[in-house]
């Protein structure tokens, strides 16, 4: 074999394993990539001691990363948080997750168990042709809500893919990456086609029955995370309690978010792999950014929901109804 091929190979590997790698970690809406576990770069989601025999059994994964399916490493029920009235969030009925493209066999059986009949979908067509659709049980299909576009960090993958130190850090370094992430969350405020997709589905979610809906992106980690910030705001939970669910995606994220770096290093397409870690955790910063836009634009979350996302208030007190016990 003439080194002239050894080295085509390498490129033509090298490209791939970048392609793979940038799915993984660019899970924000607005990358231009998408976010899911290759096999052998991520770890599967770690299930349930015990799943729920029924809906609305203690579905409670707020432990330390214990997702409630093997095939998504972020999937959790948004019940059973305290609001600032002493009252609960019932379980049950909302669940939140990253992509649902790699579930297995006895996943599609758990979603089936939890009474999930509607399933939502943030991820763009792109996301969604790269990572693969949801796979769910027979008779359920996700209802397509786009949120994002393919702007961004731009130049990203094919700077992985070129092993480009220069590139790489001039896109992601001195504190580009999480500013790029803090832009990102500002834009699901500032953005008419974003807030529109977020109010469907809280309208979507305070007309349902006793049926369980579950929402997600690419990571559940930002689409998926500010979703879960305005539902349980709504609900009057505190502040403080939204925002350590906010970070607990970190959590369940966490050991497939070290492989994809340590992968990264192995490969050695990227020097400084660490780059891209602000990209792939949930930081405060981040939804402060939005709350802080909220107050600009609106001046409270309040109006936000009222006049940003146009819902009523006999939407508002049905979710309270709904999910409050």
């Amino acid at each position: 074999m003439t080194s002239k091929s050894i080295m085509g190979r390498s490129c033509v590997a090298g490209a791939a394993l970048a392609v793979a790698l940038t799915t993984v970690v660019l899970a924000a809406p607005v990358a231009g990539a998408t976010e899911q576990c290759p096999t052998g770069v991520c770890a599967p989601g770690r299930p349930a001691a015990d799943v729920p025999a029924h809906r609305g059994a203690d579905t409670d994964t707020t432990s330390v990363g214990r997702s409630l399916l093997q095939g998504a490493v972020n999937v959790r029920d948004v019940g059973g948080h305290t609001t600032d009235t002493g009252r609960e969030v019932r379980r049950g009925l909302v669940f939140r997750a990253d992509a649902l493209n790699k579930l297995t066999d006895d996943d599609l059986t758990t979603l089936s168990r939890l009474g999930v009949e509607e399933v939502v979908d943030f991820r763009r067509p792109g996301e969604v042709e790269d990572g693969g659709a949801d796979r769910l049980p027979d008779g359920l299909t996700a209802t397509s809500r786009p949120i994002g576009n393919a702007g961004g960090l731009e130049g990203l993958r094919d700077a992985i893919a070129t092993g480009d130190t220069a590139k790489q850090e001039e896109i992601l370094g001195d504190g580009r990456a999480a500013a790029y992430m803090e832009n990102t969350y500002r834009t699901f405020v500032t953005d008419r086609a974003s807030r529109e997709q977020f109010a469907a589905t809280l309208r979507d979610i305070a007309a349902g029955g006793k049926e369980a809906l579950l929402y997600h992106c690419a990571g559940g980690k930002d689409r998926t995370g500010w979703m879960t910030y305005l539902l349980l705001r709504s609900l009057s939970v505190p502040e403080s309690t939204v925002e350590k669910d906010y970070l607990a995606t970190n959590e369940f994220r966490g050991g497939s978010n070290d492989q994809v770096i340590e992968q990264l290093r192995k490969s050695g397409l990227m020097k400084d792999p660490e780059l891209v870690r602000p990209i792939m955790e949930a930081r405060l910063d981040y939804l402060h950014a939005a709350t802080a836009q909220v107050e600009a634009d609106y001046g409270t979350l309040d109006a936000y929901l009222k006049k940003g996302l146009g819902l009523d208030d006999a939407t508002l007190a049905r979710l309270q109804e709904r999910l409050v016990a």
